[in-house]
């Protein structure tokens, strides 16, 4: 399998509920540094997995749509738990559907699928990989 890697970063505020998550059920900021992984099992006819430069971009434009914001006050995520894990989720699936919309150009649609990291310091991350 063949695989490329980009990396941007998103600062978010947030807290959680549930006592398992103790003094981060306050108001809370983090900020994670996000890697974005495509795969694929063959490389296309450019001998790539992925435009690095146009997967840069689409990721980008994904964290953007969250970056400074507080996600207790976004509706989309109203009434959840925005843990790395959660979040992680998030970005794969809205990298995903760029993908399908051909944001990352044609030759994206051979992609295996898609692994996101949120690290959240030297040593704490969270992953979520998907098919598409």
């Amino acid at each position: 399998m063949f695989s490329i890697t980009v990396r941007d970063h998103i600062m978010i505020a947030h807290s959680f509920h549930g006592e398992v998550f103790g003094p981060a059920q306050r108001l809370h900021g983090a900020t994670f540094l996000v890697d974005a992984t495509f795969r694929r099992a063959e490389l296309d006819a450019d001998n790539i997995v992925v435009d690095i430069g146009l997967a840069t971009q689409e990721l980008g434009t994904v964290v953007g749509e969250l970056n400074y914001h507080n996600l207790d006050d976004e509706p989309d995520f109203a009434g959840t738990n925005t843990s790395t894990e959660f979040l992680a989720k998030i970005i794969a699936d809205r990298l995903a559907d760029r993908v399908h919309a051909g944001a990352l150009g044609e030759g994206a649609r051979g992609l295996a699928g898609i692994a996101v990291t949120l690290h959240e310091s030297h040593i704490a991350w969270a992953s979520y990989e998907r098919t598409l």
